[in-house]
């Protein structure tokens, strides 16, 4: 039973693994493709929703979103009401990849869940999320600078 987090984070690992190494080819470096998708399904999105849809620090965020603007697949543009907001929009170069993300994703998720049937599938979705959200919970605490008490 303890060993289940290992096994997440293995999974985790290989598959970022994997995803990195092919995606260099389209100029995404380390875990970039994350935001890219993140973008691209939610136009318009601050950064700070970005950081918490992927789980990363605000400075892991901000430098990440700093390279994918600098290398042409984000734009940052000022919110009409509020010009301190700024919102981030794919461009033309994040769209034209999102696809070919978004195929390799459908491909990890068929090789993972070979020799499951739909029911299993099904199942293990719905334990992962409450997992997440049992996760979530001490993800935020912590990252309010507060200590957990083990």
């Amino acid at each position: 039973m303890k060993q289940i987090l290992r096994e997440i984070g293995m999974i985790a690992r290989a598959l970022d693994s994997i995803s990195n190494i092919e995606f260099k080819e389209l100029e995404l470096s380390k875990g970039q493709y994350l935001y890219v998708v993140r973008i691209c399904e939610n136009p318009g999105i601050i950064q700070e929703k970005v950081a918490e849809m992927i789980k990363v620090d605000r400075t892991t965020a901000a430098r990440a979103i700093k390279k994918l603007e600098m290398n042409g697949f984000i734009e940052k543009r000022a919110d009409a009401q509020n010009k301190k907001i700024k919102k981030l929009f794919p461009t033309e170069k994040a769209k034209k990849i999102y696809p070919l993300i978004i195929r390799e994703n459908d491909h990890s998720n068929e090789v993972a869940l070979q020799g499951f049937s739909e029911e299993d599938a099904e199942m293990i979705f719905n334990q992962l999320q409450r997992i997440r959200k049992n996760i979530e919970k001490d993800w935020e605490f912590v990252k309010k600078g507060n200590k957990r008490q083990y």
